[in-house]
């Protein structure tokens, strides 16, 4: 099946704001997603590698500001 992915990216770091600990200028998710997306978000620059041993990664300021801005739009209520 064909999808977008860029929409399944956004959606995704959406929700890892969720689950975000923040921590300094960045933070800390959980990674409990699809292996492709957090390979994506990775080349964006806005997780660290989720190949690592580690079951989290950590999150570059700008990857938390965009997840913070991402999860208020698909998921907040005015």
């Amino acid at each position: 099946m064909d999808y977008d992915k860029d929409k399944v990216d956004e959606m995704t770091l959406a929700l890892l704001y969720l689950v975000m600990s923040r921590e300094g200028e960045g933070g800390q998710a959980w990674k409990t997603f699809e292996w492709a997306t957090m390979d994506r978000l990775h080349d964006k620059g806005w997780i660290s590698d989720p190949k690592r041993r580690s079951a989290s990664v950590w999150v570059s300021k700008e990857g938390a500001d965009k997840a913070e801005e991402l999860f208020r739009k698909h998921f907040g209520i005015e």
